[in-house]
């Protein structure tokens, strides 16, 4: 059996290795290494792919999460709803352009936003909502962008861990992730389902006001060279990055459906442990599993970790303290039972190795491992 990794990109280049060095010497040769034509190819190739008008390339995840914000002309101490539950990006941005961060709970069975609880969190001082596709499927975006219009909030997707998740709205129309509100963000780390080999990132919109600011704004703020009309950064995706994504982003539905396989192997062999709980999908959005993450019940999870590590099998918590309780965000004066979901996922999630080339040998494995006295019936 091939050693098992939590996220095998060898084993993946391996197979694309023919098509990903042709593109690399591709760019080498022709000495584009910023905004080279690969740049601008990838570009329409995932405005194509994702039905969206405007895909903005940018340095990472991270940075279309502030340009985003960015663009909206925010003022000091305005407010910005995200979940505490989650990576930091989001709420970080939020805190260092000088606006607050607004936490509204998880739901418990998909880890994504508590719909229920979003309007009562909504202020005078509210201007966004950045909801988050958590671990690969879509939120509620429906309720959500209804609840914005309400209010005229504007709604930004994180949707760094959920591209290629659909949507399905009431009226049957299909949405992908990060294509539904104002404005969508997406970060190519190259864990990520489409990753790239360094850092890269883009933001996209159907606005084309935003648009135009937004490539300004990861431009030093420049509509035309050496011009400046705004305070901006300097965020772009290297054309060699482009190039190793525009041979992926062909490979994407292979690669969603590999991981959907995968967790319908987890699920199959994992849902009869009542010590498990395995992750749910809502029935309007697929989910594309960048983590396969299940709940533990009753059990000691350092222990599990303990043993899975001492076989061979790498494991992960995402996340292990909710931001809301982070050193970092203790300014917001926030208390442990504040967001008693969030706190409670914190202490019993675990992600099993997930990713494209996982094959059924390791699967076995890794359930059989966690049957063999890790976690009894």
């Amino acid at each position: 059996m091939r050693p098992i990794e939590m996220v095998d990109l060898k084993s993946q280049y391996a197979k694309i290795k023919t098509e990903i060095d042709a593109k690399i010497e591709e760019v080498i040769h022709a000495a584009t290494f910023i905004n080279g034509p690969a740049v601008l190819e990838f570009q329409h190739d995932l405005e194509t792919c994702l039905g969206v008008k405007h895909v903005i390339p940018c340095g990472n995840g991270t940075d279309a999460l502030q340009l985003a914000l960015m663009s909206l002309g925010l003022q000091h101490g305005d407010e910005v709803i995200t979940v505490p539950f989650t990576f930091v990006a989001a709420a970080e941005v939020i805190a260092l352009l000088g606006l607050t961060p607004v936490f509204v709970d998880v739901e418990r069975d998909t880890f994504n936003m508590d719909i229920a609880l979003l309007e009562a969190a909504i202020t005078p001082r509210t201007r966004a909502i950045i909801p988050v596709h958590l671990f690969g499927q879509c939120c509620d975006m429906e309720a959500i962008l209804k609840i914005a219009r309400k209010h005229n909030l504007y709604v930004i997707e994180d949707a760094c861990q959920a591209i290629g998740a659909a949507c399905t709205f009431g009226s049957g129309t299909i949405k992908y992730a990060g294509t539904m509100g104002d404005m969508g963000c997406t970060s190519f780390f190259p864990s990520k389902n489409l990753g790239c080999y360094g850092d890269g990132g883009a933001l996209f919109t159907n606005n084309d006001v935003l648009a135009q600011q937004l490539h300004a704004l990861a431009s030093h703020g420049m509509l035309t060279r050496y011009y400046h009309d705004m305070i901006g950064i300097n965020s772009r995706l290297d054309t060699l990055q482009a190039a190793i994504l525009s041979v992926k982003l062909k490979h994407l539905d292979e690669y969603t459906a590999a991981r959907q396989k995968a967790a319908a192997y987890y699920n199959y062999h994992l849902c009869c442990y009542s010590n498990i709980e395995i992750p749910a999908v809502k029935p309007f959005t697929s989910h594309v599993y960048h983590q396969y993450t299940i709940k533990l019940k009753n059990s000691n999870r350092q222990s599990v970790i303990d043993k899975m590590t001492a076989k061979g099998i790498p494991v992960m918590i995402y996340y292990p303290v909710p931001l809301h309780l982070q050193k970092a965000f203790a300014f917001l004066a926030l208390r442990p039972g504040s967001y008693p979901v969030a706190e409670a996922l914190s202490q019993c999630v675990l992600s099993l190795p997930m990713h494209t080339e996982l094959d059924e040998e390791q699967l076995e494995y890794i359930v059989k491992s966690l049957s063999e006295g890790l976690i009894s019936h």
